[in-house]
């Protein structure tokens, strides 16, 4: 077998010295562009990844840490109650493991993004609610340590492993739930539409598959399906994509909706958090959720009880926990490390019968 490049091969092959490498990688405004540009195309010319932060960090060749990568700002992940009781779920298992979490926030430019994942001492990757963003997948596979995704990425290889739901059949039990109401007039509220921020607005989707994040994918599919069932075609559906997880933005979306020449009869919304926002917007019009017009949300978050809200229970902090497990004691058994977990359909009063036109 060649033996492994090193940072030394590429020295020799440059004519550099070893810290002028490193400093390429690590201190790139040391450098002069040109300079660094050419080390790092020799680098790929030789096929060198670059200096093992893991290495340089422990001699022991563990750092100890797992990187859970969002697709969005930390704020995100320290006050969306469903990202919080999934990292709940991680740290309880490796707290057991002597092991702690690394949180990395994909920030706008690009260049920054990569060097924090290239950089990022860890002894395995975390996808939360991974989007299609193949340059940032690209770079954390380049590292070649083990992934766990909370969707199913493209082209996984044997050491990347999934944890998630059937996006598409939970959703389809909420459709088919306001189907069997009588609802034909549909509104939905969706996250994730959209790769890059932009403003909550009507969005015209030829189909689900056009959404950005896969977990709006499948949650869209599933309503597609069952009001397909139901007589109700995918292009009679109003669809908003919210800016982004936030209850304002929920209430804004809903307000869009219920502004319609013919307002819809139900509202489904692809998170609780959307869904209060949904019915905020109600409240400020004096109508009535289950009512005058009905409500869904998704993942049953502590506040989805105490409003009333239809919803989908999924398991937060078992799908953290097993995320961990999957990253830190992977089984032997490749069959094993797809794991889907169940889903339920909680009924509350936010959904009723369609009221008569």
């Amino acid at each position: 077998m060649p033996e492994r490049p090193t940072l030394q091969t590429v020295a020799t092959y440059v004519g550099v010295s070893r810290s002028t490498v490193s400093n390429a990688y690590a201190r790139p405004d040391q450098l002069s562009p040109a300079l660094r540009d050419r080390i790092l195309d020799a680098a790929r010319q030789l096929g060198y990844p670059g200096p093992n932060p893991t290495a340089r960090s422990l001699r022991r060749g563990r750092a100890g840490a797992i990187g859970v990568l969002f697709t969005s700002n930390l704020s995100y992940a320290v006050t969306d109650p469903f990202a919080l009781r999934f990292l709940r779920g991680m740290a309880a298992a490796t707290e057991q493991r002597d092991t702690s979490l690394l949180l990395i926030p994909l920030p706008a430019d690009r260049d920054v993004a990569v060097r924090a994942l290239d950089n990022a001492a860890v002894d395995g990757f975390c996808v939360y609610c991974g989007s299609d963003t193949h340059w940032a997948l690209a770079a954390i596979r380049a590292r070649g340590l083990p992934i766990v995704a909370t969707s199913p990425l493209d082209g996984a290889g044997p050491a990347e492993h999934h944890v998630g739901i059937d996006e598409a059949a939970a959703t389809t039990r909420l459709g088919e739930h306001l189907a069997g109401h009588g609802h034909r007039r549909i509104g939905v509220v969706a996250d994730g539409v959209h790769p890059t921020a932009r403003p909550t607005a009507p969005v015209d989707l030829a189909g689900p598959q056009q959404a950005h994040y896969a977990s709006t994918r499948g949650r869209l599919t599933g309503i597609r399906d069952a009001f397909t069932a139901a007589g109700v075609p995918w292009s009679h559906l109003a669809v908003v994509a919210a800016a982004g997880n936030d209850r304002r933005d929920g209430q804004h979306a809903a307000t869009l909706l219920l502004d319609r020449p013919q307002p819809p009869t139900a509202i489904v919304a692809l998170t609780d958090v959307l869904a209060l926002g949904v019915l905020d917007a109600l409240a400020a019009r004096g109508l009535r959720a289950g009512v005058d017009v009905s409500v869904t949300g998704f993942d049953d978050i502590d506040q989805a009880a105490a409003a009333g809200l239809t919803t989908i229970r999924q398991p937060a902090e078992d799908k953290g926990r097993i995320a961990a497990e999957l990253l830190l004691d992977p089984p032997a058994d490749g069959r094993r490390r797809q794991v889907v977990l169940p889903t339920e359909m909680i009924a509350r009063p936010s959904t009723g019968p369609a009221p008569r036109s």
